[in-house]
Formats: C-alpha cells, structure tokens, sequence
C-alpha cells in the first residue's frame, strides 16, 4: 500500500525536475539574463571611460582577479568564515527566542519591542564598542554578523511557529497533545517555509554584516573588507571593484545553494 502511494508520488517528483530543466534549457530562460548582462557590460565601459575615478574598466578588474587569485580567495575564506559562524550564532539564538516568544505570550510582548529597537539601531556605531569588550581579531565581527542576521530570523520564524491552521491546532488539544508535541509535530513543520525565507535574507545579509564589520571594527588586515579599505587608501580602483564582485558573486551562490535546498526539503510544500 505504501509502495503504491510513494512511487506515483516520485514518479512526479522526477517528471516535474525534467521539465524544470529542459525549460531552464530554453534560449527564452536564459537568454534575457545573458542580453542584461551584455548591457550592463557596456553601459559599465561608458562609465569607465566617462567616470575613471568612480569605475574601473571591466578588464583591468578581471586582469586584478587573474593576477592574483590566492589573494582574492584567501581573504574571501576569511569573510566567509566570519559571516557563517555570526550567521550560525545569530540563528540559533533568534530561533530558540522565537520558540519561547511564540508559545509564552508574557515573553513576546516584553521581547517584540526591545527586538525592533535593536534592528533599528546603526549596529555599525557598536563596532567599537565590541572591539573595546572582546579585542581585536574574529570576535567583534562575528558577533556584529549575528546582530545583523538576528532580527530578520526571529521575526521570520516567530511568524512561522504561529501560522497554524486553527483547525489543525484544535485536533491537537483534542486529543490532548502536550506544547512539546505540539511544537515538534506541527509549529516547527509550519515555520519551514518562513525559516527558508528568513535563509534566503541573510545569508546574503551575512556576507555583508562581515565585510561591515571589517571596514568598522578594526584590529585585522584579513578579509575582503580590509581589501576593500586598504585598496581604497592607495586609489587601487579596480581592486575595490574586484573585491564587490567577488562579494556580490558569493552571496549570489549562497542564496542559489539557500534556494536549492529549499527544493529539496520543501518538495511538499504548495510554495
């Protein structure tokens, strides 16, 4: 019986992915992303030539980058590692308060405000202060990058544990579950779909919260945002330009590798 309820199932899970990759395939999928780039292309090379002091010519930039390769990917190692550890410290700490503003009313409402205040706050005027109390080196920016990713999590995954159907809800107190089944069997299931969605925010967030934290709190020479700074200083325009896009392509893979597994462990999800 199992058998001839999850094979039609994978069956169309396997003929939905061929038809997603044979539209990917499609000169109409792809071809209007390759034609802004080539637009962009150009429309930067104007600006090149028209602005020398604000951009750099695409080759001097790629000339940067195949220069010296292992200098570009050992300070993006570092950035990288900064912002994955604040982005792990920052999720764990913003989903076990979701989980406790979200079943303990008292808690959400003395939480909520003071969280809001936080994610207003210019985290970037704390950068010394957290230099001052944890030293120089990985701890500042780590925990810089876990101020930045904390709030979008906790709202995301707040919001998500308390999207439950109230019928659902209700079967549930029927035949007497406890919170913690409750929370296990159907509140956590519910907020995937919000969690995903607060992923796909931050990780790219998190890139940034790092680079912010190097160019504010100082005591590292290591990093894309020390390069960012240093390059700036010696009027090393195409180096600069060189660290963005190294920037902006990693967090483009990190919200394509978020998105993907979303695929793969929302498959079930109408979303």
């Amino acid at each position: 019986m199992i058998g001839e309820v999850v094979a039609p199932a994978t069956g169309t899970n396997g003929a939905r992915s061929r038809r997603r990759r044979a539209r990917m395939l499609r000169p109409a999928y792809w071809l209007p992303f390759v034609l802004l780039l080539v637009v962009l292309g150009f429309g930067w090379e104007v600006g090149a030539r028209r602005m020398p002091y604000l951009f750099a010519p695409l080759g001097d930039i790629a000339s940067v980058l195949t220069g010296d390769p292992g200098y570009f990917l050992s300070n993006t190692l570092v950035t990288l590692g900064e912002a994955l550890v604040g982005l792990g410290i920052g999720f764990l700490a913003a989903f076990a308060l979701a989980v406790v503003v979200s079943e303990i009313g008292v808690v959400r409402r003395a939480v909520m405000p003071l969280a809001v205040v936080l994610s207003v706050t210019p985290l970037v005027a704390i950068a010394p202060l957290l230099v001052v109390a944890l030293g120089f080196g990985m701890g500042p920016k780590v925990v810089l990058t876990a101020l930045v990713c904390f709030f979008p999590i906790l709202i995301n995954v707040a919001t998500g544990l308390r999207a439950v159907p109230a019928p659902v809800l209700q079967v549930y107190r029927t035949v007497a579950a406890s919170r913690l089944e409750v929370l296990r069997h159907l509140r956590v299931p519910a907020s995937l779909p919000y969690v995903f969605a607060s992923l796909r925010i931050v990780f790219p967030l998190s890139m940034i919260g790092a680079v912010v934290a190097e160019l504010s709190a100082a005591g590292s020479a290591d990093g894309l945002g020390s390069v960012i700074q240093v390059a700036s200083s010696q009027n090393r325009l195409a180096t600069v330009w060189a660290a963005i896009f190294v920037l902006a392509a990693l967090g483009s893979l990190l919200f394509w590798l978020v998105t993907l597994t979303e695929r793969r462990v929302l498959h079930w999800h109408e979303s």
